[in-house]
């Protein structure tokens, strides 16, 4: 992620300082430098409505000031919901204010009397991290949203895929990693001879005798391989002597990460018991 030398001149900047003098020096060494958007009050009561208005990438701020210094802006500022990093670059005298206006959520500091090389790097290095932040700040937004609306397009597609399958089989089922069944739509269970208490799991479950041995083992084989299948068919005879046959697909659900997470899939019943 990177900017551009017009990105940072173009960024807007508030000066603080209850001396003239020192705005109108700030003021040149931005317009020297090359700062398009810039502006400045004598009066730190104002800061707080300033910024709420215009979200400045950048306050330069005095320390000493009668009233309210810049330790009590910047607690104000503080309470500013929309922005949770304080662009505040103090500017001070007093070599001990340094730490403590650190400690106090500034981001950097230039020295009274101005060092002019220093203060025009100071400033460009603090709005190039600022609007990298910002421009941070609004990705992870933009991706968030990309993420809800994906989320949203996924289950409305699982909600269709779901309606489709219950129109073209009998039954529609998905089973856990441990191949309990979690979902079944229609009588799937009564169907294959399945009494299963409670229905998400497979504890106590009943099944019933008579399936064909060989069908069975080629289809265990194929899930206990993860691999898909596609209208398979078994079969099993029933204690009175009747057969049933179903036709079977199915397929392995994984995470993102290939974590295999269960089965789902469709069938139908080919012939019904006599």
């Amino acid at each position: 992620m990177k900017l551009r030398e017009a990105e940072i001149l173009g960024a807007s900047i508030l000066i603080v300082d209850d001396q003239e003098s020192n705005v109108m020096l700030l003021e040149q060494v931005l317009r020297d430098a090359g700062y398009t958007h810039f502006a400045s009050t004598m009066n730190p009561r104002e800061v707080f409505a300033l910024h709420r208005k215009n979200q400045y990438d950048l306050i330069l701020l005095d320390l000493q000031m009668p009233g309210l210094d810049g330790f009590q802006v910047m607690e104000g500022l503080k309470t500013n919901d929309a922005d949770s990093y304080l662009p505040v670059l103090v500017i001070t005298a007093q070599p001990g204010h340094k730490l403590r206006a650190l400690q106090a959520g500034a981001k950097d500091f230039i020295s009274k009397p101005f060092d002019l090389v220093e203060a025009r790097t100071r400033i460009h290095n603090m709005l190039e991290v600022r609007l990298l932040y910002k421009k941070l700040e609004q990705y992870n937004q933009e991706l968030e949203q990309a993420v809800k609306e994906r989320t949203a397009e996924l289950r409305e597609s699982e909600a269709r895929y779901r309606s489709l399958t219950e129109l073209a089989s009998d039954w529609y089922w998905e089973q856990d990693e441990n191949m309990n069944f979690t979902k079944v739509s229609g009588p799937v269970l009564e169907m294959l001879g399945i009494q299963v208490e409670p229905l998400a799991g497979t504890a106590g479950a009943v099944q019933a005798a008579g399936w064909d041995e060989a069908e069975r083992a080629v289809l265990q084989a194929t899930i206990a391989a993860r691999q898909p299948f596609l209208d398979f068919l078994f079969s099993r005879v029933n204690a009175d002597g009747s057969q049933q046959q179903y036709r079977v697909s199915g397929e392995p659900m994984f995470t993102q990460s290939c974590r295999f997470i269960g089965y789902r899939g469709i069938g139908v019943e080919i012939t019904s018991p006599k």
